[in-house]
């Protein structure tokens, strides 16, 4: 498997993950519902700096954007995200997609990396952040509306990055 940033000619491949994610409604803070733009603008726009894609044998398995976290003063701690197709979970994509950002992030001169919205029902991303070192800073009680298992906590989660 490899990871590399991805270009807009590398849209269409990842457009079906990313549908995928948004419409399933269970992992992120966005509507379902976003059309095909929007979901580009979202993922590929600011204040994403670099969005990369993982793949084994020309074959997209999930995808990643990282930039700022906040501007200004507030520029030196990195935001990132994840998606995975279902088709490839379990099958160590997150893990390398977030260690890739790690090593990306530091590199660019990031101090740390925010997650600002982590719902406590994405228990294996949970346990992944925690396992590479990211601490919860926080939790919004309620914050998230899971669309099986009601509201649930919305996780702060942060790591220093080296």
């Amino acid at each position: 498997m490899t990871i590399r940033p991805a270009t807009d000619a590398d849209w269409p491949r990842l457009w079906p993950i990313v549908r995928e994610v948004i419409r399933a409604g269970d992992t992120y803070t966005v509507e379902p519902g976003l059309d095909e733009a929007a979901a580009r603008a979202f993922w590929t726009g600011p204040p994403s700096t670099i969005v990369t894609l993982a793949e084994a044998e020309g074959e997209v398995l999930g995808t990643a954007h990282m930039g700022p976290n906040r501007a200004g003063p507030g520029a030196h701690v990195a935001n990132a995200s994840y998606m995975v197709s279902a088709a490839a979970r379990g099958r160590g994509v997150g893990r390398l997609l977030v260690e890739d950002s790690l090593r990306r992030l530091a590199a660019a001169g990031f101090q740390g990396l925010q997650f600002n919205a982590v719902a406590a029902s994405n228990r294996g991303a949970v346990a992944l952040y925690e396992d590479l070192g990211f601490t919860i800073i926080g939790t919004v009680p309620a914050g998230f509306r899971h669309p099986r298992e009601g509201d649930v906590g919305l996780h702060v989660m942060y790591r220093p990055l080296p």
